[in-house]
């Protein structure tokens, strides 16, 4: 029987020789099927934009059928269509833009977390808080971003700490 050979594109296998292989690949049927193919991959910008372009298909339009189905070089889009698909653009740009939102809020709170390790460090190597300035700088540190405070149910261990801070009892005896 020998090799066959499979095309993915157009969903047929054929005795696998080098001439029945060319003469696949240069097929119209082929090349239909390979542009189908990746027609589905296309955003839907550039497929509003290429039906926008077209004028709209008469026979479509008449019979509701065309003879030259996706291959047809006149839209077989209506203007409803074309609105939804405006539309699901326009939610796909808003998506990708609270995507881009997010990752400027995680970046903001890597950059408050990142000067936060900062001054600590250098609060640390001065030693004991001594100065009101000292301690103006520690709160000035510890104003926690507003993106921290909102996110709900946090376990008591990533509460922030109250505003002044915990009480302490001197007289505390631990064991």
């Amino acid at each position: 029987m020998g090799k066959r050979y499979y095309c993915d594109y157009c969903d047929r296998s054929f005795q696998d020789n080098m001439h029945n292989r060319k003469k696949h690949l240069n097929g119209v049927q082929h090349h239909r099927s390979k542009k189908a193919w990746f027609d589905q991959f296309r955003d839907a910008a550039a497929i509003l934009y290429d039906e926008q372009v077209k004028k709209p298909c008469r026979k479509f339009l008449q019979k509701g059928i065309c003879d030259f189905g996706s291959n047809c070089r006149f839209s077989h889009m209506s203007e409803e269509e074309q609105v939804n698909l405006m539309r699901w653009m326009e939610d796909e740009r808003q998506q990708k833009e609270d995507s881009e939102d997010r990752m400027m809020l995680s970046r903001s709170i890597e950059e408050w977390l990142s000067k936060w390790e900062k001054k600590r460090a250098a609060l640390s190597s001065k030693g004991d808080l001594k100065t009101k300035e000292d301690i103006e700088e520690v709160e000035a540190v510890s104003e926690i971003p507003q993106q921290l405070l909102s996110i709900p149910d946090l376990p008591p261990s990533l509460l922030p700490p109250p505003p002044g801070g915990w009480r302490v009892r001197v007289n505390t005896e631990w064991g």
